[in-house]
């Protein structure tokens, strides 16, 4: 054996049993205590230096020390000290981006979507079918070669769960994922977006009503809900073509804010895409830029008033000529520019494409709806908004009024 360890020593501090243990105890009886217990204790600067016993290896420090006074004097007599509580309510926690997460999370899932949550990696050739698959995207040591590749789009991975889902006997899936997709090195290359695919049939088969394969509106409407929970100025949206490559294209279109800012793409994907992902069709999809929308402007603690009118609104129909290629948004905005007071809705219920009108024309018929709030509108004045109607979509896009 060896000689007793009689050196050590620990140092307990005269408030340290009021500050650690809870226990106000007068430094005399602590003193007392700790000799009781076999220490040998002396005074220094206020302070007790204690040698600590041979047979008392568990003791290392000052903390120890101040548990054999508290055990001693009573762990009982330790009073039960609330903790504080603040007086206001607490302040918001989630930061204005992680509000948009969850918030678009619940529009897609109160679209009837189910969330998904899928690799942030995918294999090389996915990952080349959605415009990724550079070298320096490439893991260094991946677990497996099919995830081989950090995700340049949050689709791939959504299809490929939704083949998983078919081959297990569900036809018609609906899914949607938030989270990030990386495009090179830079911190600015990461993005958060979100994603959803529809495939197979809009429902189960029912008696009352048959349901029909999903088609490029389903997923604009999906893009649609993401965008007005995210925050982003739906009214003021440009509905353009030039979707990414993986997508048909003549069933697709972007969302775009201005003329450089685009903020997603929706439409059917290609149908080689789904081949070489070995998944069959009718499938869907739609991918919004979270990071893309702006931030919304402070909201006023004030509600405005609700301008209601009890006159009855005006509704007037246009059918115009225009080329095969002219988007029928162009005209919607258009009209709807022409008297922004009076003119309450424009839509679009009807299209119209045949050897009457000739090659490359098609016609495009809108409604719009007038609501007058001052007075009740006299022929003269729909005369007047039809007439700035009529003069806006010309100018704006070429069109003629059908049958003149």
């Amino acid at each position: 054996g060896k000689a007793p360890d009689t050196s050590r020593t620990c140092t307990l501090r005269a408030d340290r049993v009021r500050t650690l243990g809870g226990l106000d105890i007068a430094l005399e009886r602590q003193q007392e205590i700790l000799s009781a217990l076999g220490f040998e204790v002396t005074r220094k600067d206020g302070d007790l230096v204690c040698g600590v016993p041979s047979w008392r290896p568990d003791v290392n420090g000052e903390a120890d020390l101040v548990e054999e006074v508290c055990r001693i004097a009573g762990l009982d007599n330790i009073p039960p000290v609330p903790l504080s509580r603040p007086d206001a309510v607490a302040k918001p926690v989630l930061t204005a981006r992680q509000k948009r997460m969850v918030a678009t999370r619940r529009r897609l899932a109160d679209c009837g979507m189910h969330e998904a949550v899928t690799w942030a990696f995918l294999k090389k050739d996915f990952a080349l079918l959605f415009g990724g698959g550079s070298r320096e995207m490439e893991l260094a040591n991946p677990i497996s070669t099919d995830l081989s590749d950090m995700r340049p789009s949050l689709i791939p991975n959504l299809i490929s769960a939704a083949g998983r889902n078919v081959a297990r006997g569900f036809a018609n899936v609906a899914l949607f994922e938030v989270g990030q997709t990386y495009a090179g090195l830079e911190p600015e290359d990461e993005e958060l977006r979100a994603a959803g695919i529809r495939r197979g049939e809009t429902g189960p088969r029912h008696w009352s009503e048959k349901p029909r394969p999903v088609n490029a509106f389903d997923a604009k409407a999906g893009a649609l809900a993401a965008l007005e929970a995210a925050g982003a100025p739906v009214q003021s949206l440009q509905v353009g073509k030039g979707a990414p490559d993986w997508f048909h294209p003549g069933r697709s279109g972007t969302f775009q804010l201005g003329p450089k800012n685009q903020l997603g793409w929706f439409g059917e994907v290609h149908p080689l895409v789904l081949e070489k992902m070995d998944v069959s069709g009718p499938l869907v999809a739609f991918e919004i830029v979270l990071d893309n929308i702006p931030a919304a402007r402070k909201k006023t603690t004030s509600r405005p008033a609700m301008n209601i009118s009890d006159l009855m609104p005006v509704t007037r129909d246009f059918a115009f000529v225009v080329d095969s290629q002219t988007e029928a948004d162009r005209l919607v905005r258009a009209a709807r520019g022409a008297n922004k007071k009076l003119i309450s809705d424009v839509s679009v219920f009807d299209v119209f494409e045949g050897e009457a009108l000739g090659a490359g024309k098609k016609s495009i018929a809108l409604e719009v709806t007038l609501q007058p709030y001052d007075k009740t509108l006299t022929e003269a004045d729909i005369e007047a908004v039809s007439s700035a109607i009529i003069e806006k979509v010309a100018k704006a896009t070429g069109a003629t009024l059908r049958g003149q």
